[in-house]
């Protein structure tokens, strides 16, 4: 890297090219601790299913997936061979992004964006992607929001119990069956429903970054865990709080909607990538980093997102990203390199905590040791698959952290409309 940007980030305590064991032995103490009821980081969410054993086969259910930016529904029904068709597909924004929403509103705008499924099936598998405490009828009660969704009412309520009470006011006549599930889960499910054929794996992964990030394993029977029975855990690894913290991080997650939480997500997940690069960039700029007149014209940027730093990653000298624009106007070639390397920077160390992440999830899932039964690891997220470099860079992080220096056997991969298809065999399985 280049000295004045080593120096830099050395000197907001921004780490570069870290050992990520000491990470990795963190989050597995802290999941330890969750387990074990202790107080921990990541909540350590128990779901009370496994995988089905079989393939779901003339059922229909209604799917929705609420997370993110967007709120998408549709009625997802298996054929007789057990293939999925998915129809009525619509997509909307998530309640509670744009103002802050009382409880009754929030579940009302739920059942408004559910009225083209009105009485389509009796079952729904739901993707509420924020932390909840999933109880043994298949309800979530929802611990806290991220992603800076404004409904602060809604914290501590049953969804399931609240959405059926909604759509029952706004006219369903059939008596709904609600599974919840986060997104993880789904992801997890939608990778053990169809393996390739030939392939067998030994458990599943469940991984998303994209606007926010989190994982989801199979947690064995343990004697260290005496009374917990086999069953897929959500480890909710983005409040994961002792990864090191740089000067950056701090600016921004105080001038977040919630100071002092989700600070691992913050690190590294699509909604905060950006707003962080902001932080890192305007900090630049006042140790005299860049160029005078390239200084002058980063100053009036008001913010940025990760299209923005991803668009400069992937093609510096095109003008049509904010970034490229100001800098065809007035950078050196030095600014180009050092705003490059620092916006590099950035994104290398997301891919290095959601490695440690995941390798964790194998070591803690306590299979992959058979080469020909891998632990299989389906993610998603366009911030995984699309933002500069971070997939390769995950993959080869952990053939060092998994296959080199544990001997433990992985496969990373990804299916089409997998959330929607794991949420709907989680909506139709029984809890």
């Amino acid at each position: 890297m280049n000295n004045s940007a080593a120096a830099f980030l050395e000197k907001h305590n921004f780490p570069l090219n870290f050992d990520m064991n000491p990470i990795v032995d963190s989050l597995l103490y802290d999941m330890h601790e969750g387990l074990s009821g202790r107080k921990a980081g990541q909540d350590m969410i128990r779901t009370f299913c496994v995988p089905p054993e079989k393939k779901l086969a003339g059922e229909s259910v209604i799917v929705i997936d609420a997370g993110g930016t967007n709120f998408r529904s549709c009625l997802v029904t298996f054929d007789q061979s057990g293939q999925p068709v998915i129809d009525f597909m619509e997509k909307t924004k998530m309640p509670g992004i744009e103002r802050e929403l009382s409880r009754k509103e929030f579940f009302d705008q739920f059942a408004e964006n559910l009225e083209h499924l009105k009485d389509k099936s009796t079952n729904i598998g739901f993707c509420f992607s924020y932390p909840m405490t999933i109880t043994e009828d298949g309800d979530g009660i929802l611990i806290g929001f991220s992603k800076e969704i404004k409904a602060p009412e809604v914290v501590g309520a049953h969804i399931g119990k609240e959405l059926a009470k909604a759509l029952s006011e706004h006219g369903w006549t059939k008596k709904v069956k609600i599974s919840l599930l986060n997104d993880t889960v789904a992801a997890l499910l939608a990778g053990a429903a169809c393996p390739e054929e030939g392939n067998r794996y030994s458990s599943y992964i469940g991984f998303i970054l994209g606007t926010g990030m989190n994982a989801a394993y199979i947690q064995d029977v343990d004697e260290a865990y005496p009374g917990l029975k086999k069953q897929i855990i959500v480890c909710e690894s983005g409040k994961f709080d002792k990864a090191p913290s740089s000067d950056f991080d701090t600016s921004f997650d105080q001038k977040s909607v919630k100071p002092g939480t989700g600070l691992l997500e913050k690190q590294c997940s699509g909604a905060y990538l950006g707003p962080l690069a902001y932080e890192m960039i305007q900090s630049a700029v006042k140790d005299g980093l860049f160029s005078k007149k390239f200084s002058e014209s980063l100053s009036k940027i008001e913010n940025l997102t990760l299209i923005e730093i991803d668009s400069f990653l992937h093609a510096p000298y095109r003008t049509g990203s904010v970034l490229g624009a100001k800098a065809a106007e007035s950078a050196t070639e030095g600014d180009y390199d050092l705003l490059h390397q620092l916006l590099d920077a950035v994104v290398d160390r997301s891919a290095r905590l959601s490695a440690s992440i995941l390798t964790a999830c194998v070591i803690k899932s306590g299979k992959g040791k058979n080469a020909t039964e891998p632990v299989c690891i389906l993610c998603n997220g366009t911030t995984f698959f699309k933002t500069h470099k971070v997939a390769v860079r995950v993959q080869a992080y952990l053939e060092e952290l998994l296959l080199r220096q544990r001997g433990l056997f992985y496969e990373i991969i990804s299916r089409d409309n997998d959330i929607t298809l794991g949420t709907a065999i989680g909506g139709l399985m029984d809890k």
